[in-house]
């Protein structure tokens, strides 16, 4: 489903030069904002299930933690 995105507070300067990279393209200024964001993205890699894991790891190092058997006890227990 197509969605809808607006960008608030450009540079006039950015948006001049949106606009000259559109034409020399043949495209609109939207159709170049769209082409410009698919190319980053498309570029960009997707972290795996292990390197979020590892990321969460270390945001979370050092806090204290509850065993998830703990958790599945307590909520067996409630019933």
């Amino acid at each position: 489903m197509p969605g809808s995105l607006n960008v608030r507070d450009l540079d006039d300067d950015l948006i001049a030069r949106l606009k000259r990279r559109a034409a020399r393209h043949g495209r609109s200024t939207e159709a170049e904002h769209r082409e410009i964001l698919r190319q980053a993205l498309m570029t960009e890699e997707e972290a795996g299930f292990d390197d979020l894991a590892a990321e969460f790891r270390a945001l979370t190092k050092g806090r204290r933690h509850t065993p998830a058997e703990a958790l599945l006890r307590e909520g067996r227990e409630e019933r």
